[in-house]
């Protein structure tokens, strides 16, 4: 009896260490991020897990800031299969405003941005925000201006880069969106 409720005990401790592990993400999404014009936080590995996601940094006084219009209509087209654009605006590039409240009229108003989109944070360099590091880390390309791409396998392991040129609408773009939601 005793013999039977240890190895029960046991086998309950594996299986909640296994569930754990499950439930954990890579360096990408293992972190919590302020929303944009918010105190509110988002966990992204609770909100984002299991989903192909495409991070940019992004700036609303740069010539590439009507992207976001293209973003928002990728956004609308793959979310059912499982794509989540995320926004990262940055001042890197000098080309934020210092006040979030108009980054998000900008986002919001201005391109009408539904995706989410997160406060002001460095995306290069020492000052990196933690899933800047991990891209630049798993792709070895930083963000050399604003709306650089970063487009992230549902497992984070596959990641690929796409500089501000990049058109979020462009074919070659849409086929490896594609090609990573398949994944």
């Amino acid at each position: 009896m005793k013999r039977t409720w240890i190895l029960g005990v046991g086998v309950l401790l594996l299986g909640q260490s296994a569930l754990a592990q499950a439930s954990q993400c890579g360096d990408i999404l293992s972190h919590s991020m302020q929303q944009l014009r918010s105190k509110e936080t988002v966990d992204l590995c609770e909100q984002f897990k299991d989903k192909t996601l495409l991070i940019v940094n992004t700036a609303s006084k740069c010539g590439f800031t009507p992207q976001f219009k293209e973003l928002q209509a990728l956004s609308e087209k793959y979310a059912d299969k499982g794509l989540v654009v995320l926004g990262f605006p940055s001042d890197d590039f000098m080309q934020e405003h210092d006040d979030e409240n108009k980054t998000a009229e900008v986002c919001y108003i201005n391109y009408g941005v539904k995706f989410p989109m997160f406060s002001t944070s460095a995306v290069r360099g020492d000052d990196a925000n933690p899933i800047f590091k991990a891209l630049i880390a798993k792709t070895g390309e930083k963000p050399s201006w604003n709306f650089n791409k970063y487009l992230v396998s549902k497992d984070e392991e596959t990641v690929q880069h796409f500089g501000s040129k990049v058109s979020p609408l462009d074919p070659d773009f849409l086929a490896a969106v594609e090609k990573m939601l398949m994944k």
